[in-house]
């Protein structure tokens, strides 16, 4: 059950794009300019949602209404920001954000339309809109990860070599390419006109799949060593349970337990995208 499940996951939601050419191509020299950790920008105008379906709020009832990014925009009105701009697609990869051809985005229409790729877009609307945009959220990376899952009847391995790979694929497009597009979009004179945030992933499979939790916690390594000096990294592993086996949260947070299809019970549900929501207004601080 396991095996044909996570594959039509894969299928339907996490489809991995390898990019042969990046389309795309943006100097690092703004690395410079953003190396160092800078003090909260704080709220502005304009807020910014990228990633994937967990930015998206993808829940498997049709609700695409609760996602944490949703939640986190209503706390914010609260501090002036007066428009929400949610470019997230469900499926999205690192690879994918930069060269376009989201798996979903034909099936599930993006909250704001726009042609190409997400990136793309993003460091458009970012430059079209310089000094105006605060804060800006950004979870990805997951998606092609979770192609090295080796599913033997209950036993969830990874193939490790394949893993790797994926990941140093992961580190190059985030720290070559998105993260420093993204911040250089967001830099005037030297200095960032807006607050970038990174979330990591909690562990959907800490029940189903125990082997898997180590695996998830190198991605989250690399994750956070990626956004230093770009971004600030918000922990949603944590508040979702950890590393904790069983972990009675996974119930309670995701569709995990619920989801007949159990492919798409990976999402958060609308608890756990609250959830997640809170964590990112801590580290915010707004």
């Amino acid at each position: 059950m396991i095996r044909r499940n996570v594959s039509l996951f894969l299928r339907l939601v996490a489809p991995v794009i390898v990019v042969l050419a990046l389309v795309i191509v943006y100097t690092p020299s703004v690395l410079a300019a953003s190396s160092t950790a800078q003090s909260r920008v704080g709220p502005k105008a304009y807020y910014l949602a990228l990633g994937d379906s967990l930015a998206f709020g993808y829940q498997p009832n049709f609700d695409y209404s609760h996602g944490y990014a949703d939640d986190f925009y209503r706390n914010l009105q609260s501090h002036g920001v007066t428009h929400y701009v949610n470019m997230a697609c469900s499926g999205e990869n690192t690879a994918s954000m930069i060269a376009g051809g989201c798996p979903t985005a034909l099936l599930i229409p993006r909250k704001y339309l726009y042609l190409g790729a997400q990136l793309h877009a993003a460091v458009s609307f970012l430059s079209a809109h310089r000094g105006q945009v605060s804060p800006v959220t950004l979870d990805i990376g997951v998606n092609e990860f979770i192609e090295s899952f080796a599913i033997n009847g209950f036993n969830c391995d990874i193939d490790a070599n394949e893993a790797q790979n994926i990941l140093s694929l992961m580190d190059y497009n985030l720290t070559q390419i998105i993260l420093p597009a993204l911040t250089q979009a967001m830099t005037v004179d030297g200095h960032m006109t807006g607050d970038l945030f990174m979330l990591n992933y909690y562990d959907p499979f800490a029940n189903e799949c125990p082997n898997f939790a180590p695996w998830l916690n190198l991605l989250n390594q690399h994750l956070a060593a990626d956004a230093s000096g770009f971004a600030t990294m918000v922990d949603v592993f944590i508040p979702f349970g950890g590393s904790t086996n069983p972990n009675p949260l996974v119930c309670t947070y995701t569709w995990m337990c619920s989801d007949p299809l159990f492919a798409t019970g990976i999402h958060a549900n609308t608890t756990g995208y609250q959830v997640m929501a809170n964590a990112i207004e801590q580290v915010a601080g707004y």
